[in-house]
């Protein structure tokens, strides 16, 4: 008796998080083409094929409803982008980091995400702040432990290694994210990529290079 309990139990966890799944899916599509400001929980019930007494069961409001689309978002790329791989020497590394991270951000997905959280933070800033910590801000903690590790190995010499972080993503993205972000260009090569990443390893070795 108990066996059939735990199995009925077991079932009913898996229907719900496939519901919340199918939920965050169509509301995902919603919010990308109708932006933050502009979907609404009739529009999200409709694209998800589910009630709106349903929705409301599994999110209590918009807000709530994208943030965990955020983090979802983040969720599916930190641990395969965060992986930092160690063969080869510091500046092989890093370079491997920083196109991994750079073609990640230059995913449609990601930039139209990016750009909806843009539209929406005036008015709710709670969105920016968990698209903040779920993203650049997990990516730099991480990439801090790994400078740390390089500096104890000898390869770097890092006054502050957070702040040594956040200099390095930004020298990786260079001019050719903000070109992509704000719609100047549609898309990155992979060539434009690795010479930004590679310009941007450059750079950083020769300010905190030992």
């Amino acid at each position: 008796m108990d066996a059939e309990i735990l199995e009925q139990e077991t079932g009913r966890r898996q229907d719900g998080g496939a519901k919340r799944r199918q939920i965050m899916d169509g509301a995902r599509t919603v919010f990308l083409s109708a932006g933050f400001d502009g979907a609404s929980m009739n529009d999200i019930a409709r694209a998800a094929g589910v009630s709106k007494g349903t929705l409301y069961a599994y999110f209590t409001s918009k807000d709530e409803l994208f943030e965990a689309i955020i983090r979802a978002e983040y969720a599916q790329s930190a641990e395969r982008l965060c992986t930092f791989r160690r063969e080869g020497d510091p500046r092989t590394m890093l370079t491997d980091f920083g196109v991994r991270l750079m073609r990640r951000m230059a995913e449609p997905s990601h930039m139209s995400l990016a750009r909806v959280v843009i539209a929406a933070v005036e008015k709710f800033p709670n969105v920016g702040r968990t698209f903040y910590e779920a993203g650049p801000l997990f990516g730099a903690t991480r990439l801090a432990a790994e400078l740390r590790a390089l500096e104890a190995a000898g390869a770097l010499k890092l006054p502050d290694p957070e702040r040594a972080a956040w200099h390095f993503v930004d020298l990786c993205l260079s001019y050719v994210y903000k070109r992509l972000l704000f719609g100047v260009v549609e898309s990155l090569s992979p060539g434009e990529i690795e010479d930004a990443v590679e310009s941007g390893v450059e750079v950083f070795f020769r300010a905190y290079g030992a």
